[in-house]
């Protein structure tokens, strides 16, 4: 029951009835409501600031356990990164130098995608160094087994031609039982014509004019695309894989420009053709555009102690015959 209010009426001298208006019932209602307002309002800043939600504490262990989940997950990464690094190792090391190719460059492997920034719209986040981590992680670590996929691939292929680079690589002395007439090494050497010391790029064995001189290994006899006078009378054999082999100072050859020979082919005989002081044979082997030692491409004809032999003494310094 709503209270009487009552007030003095100074003229009449008695107490009257106070009668509310229904703009001050309206005024009472709204003020009530507007501290209503506020007071729920306050209450509700307050509740949201200090007491979590039972969603956002849903949110919050969810939050959490991705957190765990992404640390766990770039564990793994990092030990994917670990197994991938010694397969890329064993790649360039053990594979690759089986079949003498090249090993890939690390900046090649480790490379990082260019242009744009690709993680932009990860960045400014609370949470985002760890999925910017993970999201490198695995780029780099798809990149790399990209390129390890490549490699495998050449590496296979060069596997299934083993028979034909095994045939085509040089490996046996021209001329028969030559290990014991080798006159002169690869390396600095008296010029037999100047009297100075010269690099000589090849060997020079010794045997008389008409020794029969035979192909190391299988390929192609080629037309020399360089200046080789001075050689007199040469032969040039494209092995493939990245091998040609010169022999020089024929007296004549048994071959002709195009023609495939095998290996121990019989491909000219020994003169003393061009810029030389007696009948021998010069012998070069080419791998890609180095010239290197043919000693170490006797294998096929030498034992590790006569290897050893030729190895020494071909090393000493002599005079060349060319």
């Amino acid at each position: 029951m709503a209270k009487v209010r009552y007030h003095f009426n100074t003229k009449s001298l008695s107490y009257e009835k106070v009668k509310t208006t229904l703009k001050e019932k309206s005024l009472k209602i709204l003020s009530l409501l507007a501290s209503g307002i506020v007071f729920s309002t306050l209450t509700l800043v307050v509740l949201y600031n200090v007491v979590d939600s039972p969603k956002e504490r849903i949110l919050e262990r969810e939050l959490a356990l991705y957190k765990s989940k992404y640390k766990i997950l770039n564990e793994r990464l990092n030990k994917l990164s670990v197994v991938l690094d010694d397969i890329e190792n064993r790649d360039n090391n053990i594979y690759r130098l089986i079949f003498e190719a090249e090993p890939i460059p690390e900046s090649v492997r480790k490379a990082s995608y260019g242009g744009v920034n690709r993680y932009a719209e990860l960045e400014d986040y609370d949470n985002s160094q760890l999925v910017l981590e993970s999201m490198k992680n695995i780029d780099r670590i798809s990149r790399q087994l990209y390129i390890q996929s490549k490699s495998f691939d050449e590496v296979y292929n060069m596997a299934k031609q083993k028979e034909q680079r095994f045939a085509s690589i040089p490996a046996i002395i021209p001329i028969k039982n030559g290990a014991k007439q080798i006159c002169s090494g690869f390396g600095y050497r008296i010029h037999p014509i100047y009297k100075t010391l010269q690099i000589h790029s090849g060997v020079d064995i010794m045997a008389p004019r008409g020794t029969r001189i035979y192909a190391t290994g299988d390929g192609v006899v080629a037309y020399p695309n360089r200046n080789l006078s001075g050689y007199g009378i040469v032969c040039v054999i494209n092995h493939g894989f990245g091998y040609e082999t010169l022999y020089g100072h024929m007296s004549r050859m048994a071959v002709h420009y195009g023609q495939k020979v095998k290996r121990g082919q019989l491909i000219g005989y020994v003169g003393s053709t061009g810029i030389s002081t007696a009948p021998h044979l010069h012998y070069e082997v080419w791998k890609g555009t180095k010239k290197v030692n043919p000693v170490h491409y006797f294998y096929n004809d030498l034992t590790p102690a006569e290897y050893e032999k030729v190895i020494e003494e071909s090393s000493k310094i002599t005079q060349s015959l060319s």
